[in-house]
């Protein structure tokens, strides 16, 4: 019997997952993620957002800068929001993916890429709806050090605009924005759209970043298909996982470092504001600088980041990408 006909033997009743199972499935990967792979995005976002002078050489040395300069927990500054908003962006990404999966595909069980690719359309844009506010608060909190830092190499030049006023006034550079204070002023300032600055750039990389995950990664597991427990093993899984996510993750890097970019509200000197994806596109970049960054997409999507999710679905044993 082929792993078709096994898959399609399972009564539906047994082998769908509640929308409890869904959230908690979603909220566990998400969560295991962040805390796995946020020093990584951090690092991403600092060395995407380089201008010019370049402060950090690569990962490694960003975070060890990172750490030498704000101790071991700089390395996670910006992770309280997404630790906070992960749970309902997993939970929107998967159970969208589900339904769009049961919508055009029946019962969802059966192998139909161009039905799957949709389906991974589906989720990317529903889960912009936390992704993008989630995104823009961490990213200035994730730049903060990057900012002190250059602002520490160019003590003799004026000091850098700000796009917004969120900053903290006269007070000391070494005095961090908080999250609440960003989103305050942004909401004082622009109304909901200030947290939503950037939302074509976001769809632009979560789209494709969907499309590309959701099918591969359903397929890569489906190979690793044991009949005797009805699901692939846990190795295979975690493995589908990084396979999936590494390649979506390097697929959507451009776009991921031109939404870094225009998300980015405080720039060092020298370093230029951007009105739109067209204008960021246009401002000059070397191809090089966007595939300068040690991961792509967003924290817990990239690299490790999905195997552990992949991980995490198989653990609770919801498989809710692939039922």
């Amino acid at each position: 019997m082929s792993t078709k006909d096994l898959s399609s033997s399972v009564s539906p009743s047994s082998s769908r997952p509640s929308v409890t199972a869904k959230l908690i499935n979603g909220g566990v990967a998400g969560l295991v993620g962040v805390t796995c792979v946020f020093p990584i995005d951090l690092a991403k976002t600092r060395l995407q957002n380089q201008h010019g002078k370049d402060i950090y050489k690569g990962m490694i040395d960003c975070l060890m800068k990172t750490a030498r300069a704000d101790g071991f927990l700089g390395m996670y500054r910006g992770a309280a929001v997404n630790l906070t908003l992960v749970t309902p962006e997993k939970a929107i990404k998967l159970a969208a993916n589900d339904f769009f999966r049961q919508l055009l595909m029946e019962d969802g069980m059966q192998r139909n890429l161009k039905m799957e690719m949709l389906a991974g359309c589906g989720a990317g844009i529903c889960q912009v709806v936390v992704t993008c506010p989630m995104e823009m608060l961490k990213i200035q909190l994730q730049d903060a050090g990057r900012l002190a830092a250059h602002r520490q190499g160019s003590a003799s030049a004026p000091a850098p605009s700000s796009s917004r006023s969120y900053s903290t006034g006269s007070a000391s550079t070494h005095k961090r924005p908080s999250a609440t204070l960003i989103a305050w002023e942004l909401l004082r300032t622009q109304g909901l759209a200030g947290l939503y600055k950037g939302l074509g750039a976001t769809l632009l990389r979560d789209i494709p970043f969907s499309i590309i995950y959701f099918p591969l990664f359903a397929n890569l597991n489906n190979l690793g298909f044991n009949e005797s427990t009805g699901k692939a093993s846990f190795a295979h899984s975690f493995v589908s996982g990084c396979v999936a996510g590494s390649v979506a993750a390097v697929t959507v890097t451009p776009l991921d470092v031109l939404k870094t970019r225009i998300q980015t509200l405080r720039k060092g000197l020298g370093e230029d504001s951007y009105s739109g994806i067209t204008d960021c596109a246009r401002s000059g970049l070397h191809p090089s600088e966007y595939y300068s960054s040690p991961s792509t997409g967003s924290s817990d999507d990239c690299f490790g980041g999905w195997g552990i999710a992949a991980a995490s679905h198989w653990v609770f044993g919801l498989d809710s990408i692939t039922a």
